[in-house]
């Protein structure tokens, strides 16, 4: 348990060894929050996430993958509803975009957007850091692409990432098995492997979401069918 002192009352506050606590608090957060994964490939993206509906619960209303735009997907892992209230920022300055200049926004300039505004939320007292990272994909006049925000404001692009719990080990996995050749189908299969790392019982896929970015039909939602295909094809990775 760290010590604090006192100095994570507030996030404007550094401790003497130069450190916000309630930034690590936050931090924190996203490492308890469920899997989440994007993977980027020569044809396409996909973003997973793991979801664990309970017995009386829907289950065909995903709740930690959300659209942004036609070309561009979220994948949350930390508090959720502080990912809602930044898709819904994201969703209006992306439509502000398209209305002003005729043109949809690049991925990277939505990504910068919602990390400045966490930086933002380090920098008053009042506020708390947004205890939630984001995996954001999508597809533009620059090609494919996938950022990773956290709740400091720092903004990373990746080829293939893991966020939430057990995110250290699935990144190993992903290191040894992902390679940007890989199809769209392959990279599927593979998310589905990541997310069942850790779980001893590999015989459902209920407690997965999926979403796929393709360059010209934009973000589409994965149904269970073709999710039982990737988790029969996912065995090649574990074996």
């Amino acid at each position: 348990m760290m010590a604090s002192r006192g100095y994570d009352m507030t996030p404007t506050m550094y401790s003497p060894d130069g450190r916000i606590y309630q930034v690590e608090y936050a931090m924190e957060t996203v490492k308890r929050g469920t899997l989440a994964v994007g993977l980027q490939c020569k044809d396409g993206i996909i973003i997973s996430v793991e979801e664990k509906p309970r017995t009386l619960q829907a289950n065909d209303i995903t709740q930690k993958i959300f659209r942004i735009d036609t070309h561009i997907g979220v994948a949350a892992a930390g508090y959720i509803p502080d990912a809602r209230i930044q898709v819904e920022n994201a969703r209006m300055f992306s439509q502000g975009n398209r209305l002003t200049y005729d043109e949809s926004v690049e991925v990277e300039t939505v990504t910068k957007h919602l990390a400045d505004q966490c930086h933002q939320f380090t920098q008053y007292s009042g506020v708390r850091p947004y205890g939630v990272s984001l995996i954001i994909a999508g597809v533009d006049q620059k090609g494919r692409s996938i950022y990773v925000t956290d709740p400091s404001g720092t903004y990373i692009k990746y080829a293939a990432v893991a966020i939430g719990a057990g995110s250290d080990e699935v990144t190993e996995f992903l290191e040894k098995h992902y390679t940007e050749t890989m199809g769209i189908e392959d990279i599927a299969s593979l998310a589905v492997a990541a997310i069942n790392l850790k779980l001893e019982k590999q015989d459902g896929v209920e407690h997965i979401k999926m979403s796929r970015i393709d360059d010209n039909n934009g973000i589409t939602k994965v149904d269970n069918s073709q999710l039982a295909k990737y988790l029969g094809d996912s065995a090649r990775f574990t074996s």
